[in-house]
């Protein structure tokens, strides 16, 4: 039973108060306490931190406030969650009934969630799902709503924001998605909002405004944030107080600037180890291990093996594994009563680069700005409308189907929303062993000693293979779809946002796992990401797209010490910094509107040649935007 016996009295300015919350989920099995005794507190303006591993109960916590634990099988066993609502009354959260929950919920607190795509639902375009949320908890009619769900999404800096209302969740990239999500969230201006991993899919400078963003209607409102998260920068640049938990235990609480600079549990200590940190890499040219911190009972660091890579840098004379000339990809965009292309997405424009074995290169830029585009077309997950792509001595774009299935043997791709990657209806464990059987690679006891070397290689117990996705965290799946992607041992891997979704301990063992499967397997990495920090401690080359453009290519040490593209010095000043005291210096961010990739029909882009200024380094000289 749910301890009935505390008073719903709170202090004036007090929020939310938690005391003594313990979250259950029972199996057939055995039950598992996700959350044991937790307690904390949230006051007006405050934003709380909950920062820990995948799989620590972080999650679970603010799902219990939001009381839609029990839909994922677990249960409220014991604790009271007294929430002070708009209207200044008071109520325990995990005793309310359903009824109230639903008035609550949007109007009283808000969640951003972690998986944009699976919190969107796909058959309402994304203005129809933020007006029914204005509709419901502001009474507003549908005209007045949708006039507020536009201008909550020019808000949230989203260009072409007219359109986009008109659009559904599959037509918008991961960090689209996920601004639509924090535009619906805060359109009813609640009392708390629960922000799980809300920058997480988001490129450094949104991430930078989103987060400004949430401060400023925090103040207008005076509104209390619990912010959960593993991004220790994200933390410091938001928090003012941080909860550390470990493995469904509080195990440090503490003003932020007294958690940076003192730690006192080795866990936290842990945690700062493990932050990458942009600058770290000066003076190297090659990818480097992150040092791992041991905790006791921590889970020991994946692929342990062996010192960082020492191979040399693939020199522009070596042959390329793959050739990517003039690629252009586009999406056409209907409308009218006859359903005519009126417009454009320029999504790919005349994109031209090589990948050399076994080295990475990374693709990094803005949400949108078409570098999952390009990994897509280079599978042809996506058609592209022009250029060559060339692969162990064929073109990709003009290959049959049954060709492209034994090329896709070679070229793996790990997707960026794991949870939307894994078939929910099977186990994880034939989720990885689907690709040696299509393939004939492996099957029977041979198939399922590889299923479980792949999930040891990554992180997981083996036994884990009889479950299924929903029954993981998020950062759990990502590594699950990275396992899947090793399983034909493929010559190159196309990881789009992979390690996005890890907290920072598991992302660094997640990227000395990458470093040492490349070192052994001599694979080749095309890493998309907008992490900037891990950009820099696991590339070779880099190349910056903005507007379906590349705009900066070359080493990854001439990219990082000596940006030469004023877009490039820009995403490189947003990176949050993992110290509070930095948190209220300027930092130079893309405060324009973003320049949108759709154009009128036959408007072609201006596409102008890179230009060489260092060894293997070029860069536009041309207007792009207004960047330059």
């Amino acid at each position: 039973m749910v301890d009935r016996a505390n008073s719903l009295a709170l202090p004036d300015n007090r929020v939310v108060q938690v005391d003594d919350l313990t979250v259950r989920f029972v199996g057939s099995e055995r039950t598992v306490e996700a959350v044991r005794n937790l307690s904390f507190h949230v006051d007006r303006g405050e934003t709380l931190a909950i920062v820990g591993e995948s799989g620590s109960g972080k999650s679970v916590t603010s799902l219990a406030l939001m009381r839609l634990v029990e839909h994922g099988g677990g249960r409220i066993a014991q604790g009271r969650m007294a929430l002070r609502r708009r209207n200044g009354s008071v109520i325990d959260l995990a005793n309310a009934n359903q009824r109230v929950m639903r008035n609550v919920r949007g109007a009283d607190m808000a969640m951003i969630f972690q998986e944009p795509m699976t919190s969107l639902n796909p058959v309402f375009t994304a203005g129809d799902q933020i007006a029914e949320s204005i509709r419901e908890h502001q009474g507003m009619d549908a005209a007045a709503a949708r006039a507020e769900a536009l201008r909550m999404l020019e808000q949230v800096r989203i260009p072409e924001a007219k359109s986009v209302l008109d659009r559904y969740p599959h037509q918008l990239s991961g960090g689209m998605r996920q601004r639509v999500m924090i535009a619906m969230a805060l359109a009813c201006k609640p009392a708390l909002l629960i922000a799980d991993e809300p920058t997480t899919a988001l490129d450094v400078t949104i991430q930078a405004q989103i987060l400004q963003l949430i401060r400023q209607l925090q103040e207008e409102m005076h509104m209390g944030v619990v912010f959960i998260t593993h991004d220790m920068g994200v933390v410091a640049e938001v928090a003012d107080r941080v909860l550390v938990m470990f493995r469904g235990d509080k195990v440090e609480e503490g003003p932020s600037e007294q958690v940076f600079a003192a730690p006192q549990h080795s866990y936290t200590k842990a945690l700062l180890s493990a932050v990458p940190k942009l600058g770290a890499m000066q003076g190297t040219d090659l990818p480097a291990r992150f040092p791992l911190l041991q905790v006791e009972g921590q889970v020991q660091p994946v692929a342990e093996a062996g010192a960082a890579s020492t191979q040399e840098v693939p020199a522009a004379k070596r042959e390329p594994i793959l050739s990517v000339r003039n690629l252009v990809t586009r999406f056409d965009l209907r409308g009218g009563i006859m359903s005519r292309v009126q417009r454009r997405v320029h999504a790919v424009e005349k994109v031209s680069f090589d990948l050399y074995p076994g080295e990475t290169l990374s693709l990094v830029g803005e949400s949108g700005c078409g570098k999952s585009t390009t990994g897509r077309s280079l599978l042809r997950l996506v058609d592209s409308q022009g250029g060559e792509i060339r692969f162990g001595g064929r073109d990709i774009v003009r290959l049959k189907n049954t060709e492209l299935q034994s090329l896709r043997r070679d070229i793996q791709f790990v997707f960026q929303d794991p949870f939307a990657s894994l078939d929910p209806r099977v186990t994880v464990g034939f989720s990885i062993m689907e690709p040696l059987l299509v393939h004939g690679v492996a099957k029977g006891k041979d198939a399922e000693r590889r299923v479980a070397e792949l999930l040891e290689r990554v992180g997981l117990p083996p036994e884990m293979a009889q479950r299924y996705p929903h029954e993981f965290s998020g950062g759990q799946r990502q590594r699950i779809c990275i396992a899947r992607a090793l399983a034909l041992n493929p010559k190159v891997v196309i990881a789009d946002e992979s390690v996005s979704a890890l907290d920072v301990s598991i992302q660094a063992q997640i990227v000395n796992l990458l470093i040492d499967l490349q070192r052994d397997m001599g694979i080749s990495f095309l890493f998309i990401s907008h992490d900037m920090a891990v950009v820099e401690r696991v590339s070779h080359r880099v190349a910056v797209m903005y507007l379906g453009q590349i705009v900066e290519i070359g080493p990854r040490r001439a990219i990082f010490e000596n940006p030469q593209h004023p877009y490039t010095k820009k995403l490189m000043s947003a990176v949050p910094i993992a110290d509070p005291a930095r948190r209220h210096m300027k930092r130079t961010l893309l405060s324009d509107e973003i320049p949108s990739p759709i154009r009128k029909l036959n408007d072609e882009p201006v596409v102008q040649p890179l230009v060489q200024v260092g060894t293997d380094h070029f860069v536009a000289r041309h207007p792009v935007g207004g960047a330059y």
